[in-house]
């Protein structure tokens, strides 16, 4: 019966975000659907058909958006505005992958493992997933590009945060239950300590902690422009939201919060933007320092054993792990191994693999090689990069806040890809948010500029 359920929950999302697309604005709707899906939908559960990608708590929430705007904005979502940066790097992302496939046709044997070579149909079979999987950015890109909008998101963040408190606080008593009850799998995720995190219907709890951290970041940034959500203080409610995610356990998380949470409230939102720049700047650059050996993990780990040996431990555990990942990524550094499990490292006469992907920025390295990790990262960056160009030409100071603090937002999502493996589609829906309001800022710049020399040149 719980599995029955979980599949009726992804066959009715489509409704329910049609539904959404009727009552609310596009870019809402579009939020909504997206964020809904990632909170409420089956981790464990898909629906596959032969020669099309599975339906899953991913896509499902993706194609209904985009059939949602569709029908609703009666006209078809923009990919490409004109041909400027950001065109060239999806380019990049999709071409980089035919490419990937050309350059990787040889069957790989590791003892008694065999890796099979990539052809013409993976690459388009990637490149597909990919675009899918990108579709938030897309529409975020097209239908939220106003001040409102922005405000919008980092509220919709907020609400969506205390919503979820709710079953946060009852797995924090009873344990990782509601995805066996609701859907019929088990979600559980035991930290260090031992202890069960909650997890609700998310994949894990490191994940779950992660997502209240952007929560916090609105939260914040709702307390300085004293903006209520219903009747509660906006500084209650960053401080209980900030509670929600300490007691999902996740060190990470909690020092994320304790960094951007004061930086938020309190520095001017030009320190921000430059906080956020030198963030994506470090995660851009990442994959280079390591292979020039200038990323300090000796004093790095020195540091966070004095807080804890646990973590200590397994940071090591990921820095060794990337030193052979990265080592092996190298061997085909342009273009990567493509799929299959290509780019991981086997041992033994039997070819075990001993590989652990943590980091999505090894990961991507390995299957995509430098070219598609500059691509996508690239394209994360830009959106931050140019809502900094952006902030002089707004009008208000609540308008600089919300810029500033959904730049944050995705900055720290972006860098979290070095430690972590999880780029979410509501990464790519803010990310779409943030370069729609910067390009449109850009824009409006533009044409005052542009117009008194035509009224010049008329007269």
């Amino acid at each position: 019966m719980a599995s029955l359920l979980a599949h009726a929950a992804l066959l009715l999302w489509p409704l329910v975000a049609l539904y959404l697309y009727s009552k609310l604005p596009i870019g809402q709707a579009t939020l909504w659907t997206v964020l809904g899906g990632f909170l409420l939908l089956p981790s464990q559960t898909a629906l596959k058909f032969q020669m099309i990608p599975p339906f899953d708590k991913t896509s499902i929430p993706n194609l209904a958006a985009l059939l949602g705007c569709a029908i609703y904005s009666r006209k078809l979502p923009k990919f490409m505005w004109g041909f400027g940066l950001p065109e060239l790097l999806v380019i990049v992302i999709v071409v980089g992958q035919f490419i990937t496939s050309l350059l990787n046709p040889d069957t790989i044997r590791i003892g008694a493992t065999v890796l099979p070579g990539v052809g013409a149909y993976d690459a388009g079979s990637a490149a597909r997933d990919t675009l899918i999987f990108m579709l938030p950015f897309f529409l975020a890109r097209q239908f939220s590009r106003s001040a409102e909008d922005t405000l919008y998101a980092l509220r919709a963040l907020v609400i969506a945060g205390l919503l979820y408190s709710l079953p946060v606080l009852f797995e924090f008593r009873m344990g990782p239950v509601l995805s066996i009850w609701m859907y019929g799998y088990n979600a559980g995720f035991v930290n260090g300590s031992g202890d069960l995190r909650p997890v609700v219907f998310i994949d894990n709890g490191l994940l779950l902690a992660f997502f209240f951290a952007p929560v916090v970041i609105a939260a914040g940034a709702l307390w300085r422009l004293r903006s209520h959500i219903s009747r509660f203080p906006p500084g209650a409610t960053a401080a209980y939201l900030g509670g929600i995610l300490l007691i999902c356990r996740s060190f990470g998380s909690a020092f994320y919060m304790a960094f951007t949470l004061p930086l938020v409230r309190w520095a001017s939102p030009r320190l921000q933007l430059r906080v956020a720049c030198v963030l994506v700047t470090v995660a851009t650059a990442y994959p280079l320092l390591r292979v020039a050996d200038l990323v300090p993990t000796e004093p790095i780990l020195n540091v966070v054993s004095q807080l804890s040996t646990s973590h200590a431990g397994s940071l090591k555990t990921r820095f060794d792990n990337e030193h052979d990942l990265l080592a092996k990524a190298w061997e085909r550094r342009w273009f990567g191994w493509g799929r299959y499990g290509r780019e991981r490292v086997y041992h033994g006469w039997n070819g075990a693999d001993s590989s652990i992907t943590d980091g999505f920025w090894i990961i991507i390295m390995g299957e995509w090689g430098l070219v598609g990790f500059f691509a996508v990262f690239g394209l994360l960056a830009l959106c931050v990069f140019r809502a900094a160009m952006a902030l002089k030409f707004t009008r208000t100071m609540q308008e600089s806040v919300c810029l500033a603090a959904l730049a944050l937002v995705v900055a720290v999502n972006i860098f979290d890809l070095l430690p972590n493996g999880w780029l979410m589609p509501w990464t790519w829906l803010l990310a779409g948010t943030l370069l729609g309001r910067a390009e449109a800022l850009l824009a409006t710049n533009r044409q005052l500029v542009r117009t008194p020399v035509l009224a010049t040149r008329s007269s």
